[in-house]
């Protein structure tokens, strides 16, 4: 029997990953629901490929220009996924959330209870919502999985261990595009060069986000919240070949270690034939040159800056999450416009995280979606209204 699927996000990179899984394939699988936000042309082709007959276009505008050629070619467009379900009113066996940014929070709360399996590539909606995400699951009894390979690996590591056990889990780091160049030579760093990713092919802010190593710092509080272990049980170390993603060491002397290729296709593969089921994803042996001489390093915390936010992660869930998500989004966006300096990237966040105005947030934390949204909004007025108060901001 074919596995029906939803793909939430499926014209951005991890979405059409999983279409290049599933196109291998077909006979094994039936995708019940696409959406997009803005790439309808390309949702249009996606759905025609693989027969799906609904379709959500998250863009108002959009939606009303292109909703009767859709209809055209046979297939149901809705503006929200509240409506696409109800038409659809069955539960499927998996579910991947490729939507990026918080925008994705609110989808996953609504898909959870019509999904057997949901596996999740938004970093933002489980560092954010997470508190709403983990009652929804348990509420209706569907399963889940992390889908970054970080978190898929110590996912695939850990899910037979007791937790008490572990000791410490080291998340691999790149080092990004500048790890062997000297600070002195990344003050004038443009977009074009920070964009240039040595090991994976990433969309623009997650490549911006692993050139500041900030990718990392989400990934600790997403692993904090995930596993449901304190920050003090992970370190960052520095692995330049991106073979090994994750290492765990436990107590009783054992130590852990993932590796694949640096393809998303990996973790996406097995987390959707999640029932242990055999199958082949391809041949290929260990590659023992990249194993050998592997070389990890310490990241130098005057090249990454960043790394000084983990002294600064509350031990409860707060607000706290939320204001630094926003604050990066917003500094990333500014310098991909050229409108700030590659460090002032995180030179501004650190100034904007410590602020009164923010820091009387963090002991308080969000009653609901809504409740992040608003401090959203909050976030960007006032980051707004610094940047334009401070014209000399991008020395």
């Amino acid at each position: 029997m074919k596995k029906k699927i939803f793909i939430l996000g499926s014209t951005g990179s991890i979405g059409k990953t999983t279409l290049n899984i599933i196109r291998k394939n077909k006979k094994k699988y039936n995708i019940k629901l696409l959406t997009t936000n803005n790439n309808v042309n390309k949702v249009l082709n996606q759905s025609l490929e693989f027969n799906v007959k609904n379709v959500v276009i998250n863009n108002k505008v959009k939606y009303k220009n292109y909703k009767s050629k859709f209809k055209k070619n046979k297939i149901n467009v809705f503006f929200n996924i509240n409506d696409a379900i109800k038409k659809i009113n069955k539960k499927v066996d998996y579910t991947i959330n490729a939507i990026s940014g918080i925008e994705g929070l609110e989808p996953t709360i609504d898909i959870i209870k019509y999904t057997k399996h949901i596996a999740i590539a938004n970093k933002e909606s489980i560092i954010c919502g997470w508190k709403f995400i983990e009652k929804n699951l348990k509420k209706n009894n569907t399963n889940f999985i992390p889908i970054d390979s970080e978190h898929f690996s110590i996912w695939s590591l850990i899910k037979e261990e007791n937790k008490k056990n572990i000791k410490k889990i080291y998340i691999t780091a790149s080092g990004g595009p500048f790890l062997k160049k000297k600070i002195n030579n990344l003050k004038n760093i443009k977009p074009k060069s920070a964009l240039n990713h040595p090991n994976w092919k990433m969309g623009k802010k997650i490549s911006i986000d692993s050139a500041t190593m900030m990718n990392k710092i989400f990934e600790v509080i997403e692993a904090k919240k995930i596993f449901n272990l304190g920050i003090d049980k992970f370190n960052i170390i520095i692995h330049p070949k991106s073979y090994i993603h994750a290492i765990v060491n436990f107590k009783n002397g054992l130590i852990k270690i993932l590796v694949h290729d640096t393809n998303m296709e990996i973790p996406i593969i097995n987390s959707i034939n999640y029932n242990k089921e055999i199958f082949e994803y391809n041949n290929k042996d260990i590659n023992f040159n990249k194993l050998n001489g592997i070389n990890f390093l310490n990241p130098d915390i005057k090249k990454y800056p960043s790394l000084k936010l983990l002294k600064l992660i509350p031990k409860k869930f707060s607000y706290f999450e939320t204001i630094l998500i926003t604050l990066n989004d917003e500094l990333v966006k500014n310098y991909l416009k050229n409108k700030i300096s590659y460090f002032s990237i995180i030179k501004i966040l650190m100034k904007m995280i410590k602020t009164p105005y923010f820091c009387k947030f963090y002991h308080y934390s969000p009653n609901s979606i809504n409740d992040i949204k608003s401090m959203v909004g909050k976030v960007k007025s006032y980051l707004n209204i610094y940047l334009k108060k401070y014209e000399n901001y991008s020395e």
